[in-house]
């Protein structure tokens, strides 16, 4: 264990009950802020796209087959697609193809990885 951890559970021991509450609420809320830990996969999984599907599960599957991108910086582009077939009636198929673009393409930049 390093030593501020060390000295952090010291502390925490220390402090009544309701001050270790609030130490740990505060804990939670710092880890919020944190940035992501960067995922230690290097290429997307290769999960094959299915014939027919909604564009919240490829939203899922696009997730899942890209851990080492930020999912918050994704999540307004994402967003504005989602909101784009919802709100505005575009088709899935278009959508779905928007977001396989906005993936590979985010994924190219992060990693430096060409055609």
């Amino acid at each position: 264990m390093k030593p501020s951890a060390k000295t952090l559970a010291e502390i925490f021991d220390y402090l009544p009950e309701k001050d270790q509450q609030t130490l740990f609420e505060f804990a939670e809320f710092l880890k919020s802020r944190a940035p992501e830990p960067k995922a230690a996969i290097k290429e997307p999984l290769g999960i094959p796209r299915p014939d027919e599907e909604s564009v919240v599960s490829a939203i899922k599957r696009l997730k899942q087959n890209y851990p080492m991108l930020q999912q918050k910086e994704l999540l307004h582009e994402v967003s504005s697609h989602m909101m784009a077939h919802m709100m505005q009636g575009k088709a899935a198929i278009d959508v779905i193809n928007e977001l396989e673009d906005l993936f590979e393409t985010r994924f190219k930049q992060v990693t430096g990885a060409d055609d």
